[in-house]
């Protein structure tokens, strides 16, 4: 089956062909570093790193870029005297660095800031302003804006008619030909600081929000790339305003345009002005960041993700279900022919799921199916049988990238009390077998109770003794 994924420019599922058979350019808005991350931020990373991790076990070479705003109106805002913008803003983006790494989300191939790339955002205005389809101000403000009455298709990506437009609130009104143009380089206020400021041919300022995007894009992945992603709130105006400017510059830009949903917190759509914003610093306190990873990404990537009251446990006890299968399993199969089986094939039922729009919550039913089926055969002594799915599990837990037994998972788990647990338990299975050959039952009884009063169980079988933690 062809992965297929809704484009919200044609607001249609769409079979993906990427533009180079084999090869994957995915760009990503990132973060704007005013202030520290809440779980929307995470959220939409997260989803962002699925679709990756899928792509990449599917057989493609992914190249993934997300940018870093670190210029920005709310930058200057929150700046302090103590602590001037681009301080904030590296301090900020070293807090989503953590917050991302914290949850196993892989790294980009480029994540480049958006002060980097000047030359290039200059560049592209100029192109604009050559072809007629951007103007600079006249009240000597330095600051140029896009023509949007100049662009036919403006407002394709939402269907919106341009007349039913919002004014744009980027900038002052007071240069502009419309109200409804957006600033693309935003000249030098006062009062502003002069690190804020490039030399540009319309004079010294910085670019505006829009422009960034456009230009970091086309940088890394070309004129026109495959994918286009960010969180729903980022279709108007941000990337109406991007396909606006690059497509007026002659960029075919992306290929399709994939959103992620927004969150609720018990009910209400997150907000400030509500005073119910998640902060990921608190998320992280609030549970294991496995857990934490398993609940952000358990819903589908388009719909709102509600967190409530006990969304955290509920996700704590599905993905226990499968610790415990994967800890029983590799127990029950120490010593054995199938001990060393390792990921297989994943399931097609799986792989169905995960190509209809990355329909991960489908791709979870197949995954705790396996986990109800593999510990049945553990019950029925079915070992080769639960060695399959042991390894079903396995492979489909580590493209989701929730398999606990990554290595990304141990730092902070009870994975290394467990291993030490594992040893001291079998050898006093060998000394109770040991016992039970000399016929010294005695013996051999005293260590099965020493054990069940610590709440471990034996479980004698055909294949030898194996034990489980009581509840397990």
């Amino acid at each position: 089956m062809t992965l297929r994924l809704y484009d919200s420019k044609t607001q249609s599922l769409r079979d993906f062909v990427p533009l180079v058979d084999g090869r994957v350019g995915i760009y990503v808005c990132g973060p704007t570093v005013q202030s520290s991350p809440h779980i929307g931020h995470i959220r939409s990373a997260l989803n962002y790193d699925q679709l990756r991790r899928w792509l990449t076990a599917s057989g493609s070479d992914v190249t993934f870029v997300r940018n870093v705003t670190d210029i920005d109106d709310k930058v200057l805002a929150n700046a302090t005297e103590r602590e001037p913008w681009w301080a904030l803003a590296y301090r900020v983006e070293l807090e989503f660095s953590r917050g991302y790494s914290a949850l196993n989300i892989l790294a980009p191939t480029y994540e480049p800031r958006a002060t980097a790339s000047i030359p290039e955002m200059l560049a592209l205005i100029d192109r604009l302003v050559t072809s007629g389809h951007a103007y600079a101000a006249t009240d000597g403000s330095g600051d140029v804006y896009f023509d949007t009455a100049r662009w036919p298709d403006y407002g394709e990506l939402t269907r919106q008619r341009v007349d039913d437009m919002e004014p744009t609130a980027d900038s002052s009104p007071r240069g502009k030909r419309d109200p409804r143009d957006f600033a693309l380089w935003k000249g030098r206020k006062p009062g502003e600081p002069e690190s804020a400021s490039w030399a540009s041919p319309w004079g010294p300022g910085r670019p505006g929000w829009h422009i960034e995007c456009s230009a970091m894009s086309t940088r890394y992945l070309g004129p026109r790339f495959d994918i286009h992603g960010g969180g729903l709130d980022l279709r108007f105006p941000h990337h109406e305003n991007e396909l606006a400017q690059s497509t007026a510059a002659g960029d075919a830009f992306a290929n399709y345009w994939v959103h992620n949903g927004l969150v609720s917190v018990n009910g209400q759509k997150m907000s400030k002005s509500l005073g119910n914003s998640i902060l990921a610093s608190e998320l992280l306190g609030a549970a294991r960041p496995l857990v934490i990873r398993y609940f952000l990404g358990a819903a589908h990537y388009r719909s709102t993700l509600e967190f409530h009251d006990g969304a955290l446990l509920e996700a704590e006890a599905a993905l226990e279900r499968i610790e415990v299968f994967l800890g029983r399993s590799t127990r029950r199969l120490l010593g054995t022919r199938f001990a060393s089986a390792e990921a297989v094939e994943l399931p097609a039922e799986f792989r169905r799921a995960m190509d209809d729009d990355l329909g991960v919550p489908q791709a979870l039913g197949v995954l705790h199916e396996r986990v109800r089926a593999g510990n049945a055969a553990l019950d029925a002594e079915q070992l080769e049988t639960a060695a399959v799915h042991r390894g079903e599990v396995l492979a489909m837990t580590t493209v989701l990238g929730i398999n606990p037994l990554d290595e990304e998972w141990r730092a902070g788990s009870d994975l290394p009390v467990r291993s030490a647990l594992d040893r001291l338990v079998e050898q006093l299975l060998v000394g109770r077998q040991e016992a039970r050959v000399a016929r010294d039952f005695p013996a051999a009884d005293r260590i099965r109770d020493a054990l069940a009063t610590a709440g471990i169980l034996i479980e004698d079988g055909p294949t030898g003794s194996h034990w489980r933690i009581d509840g397990e």
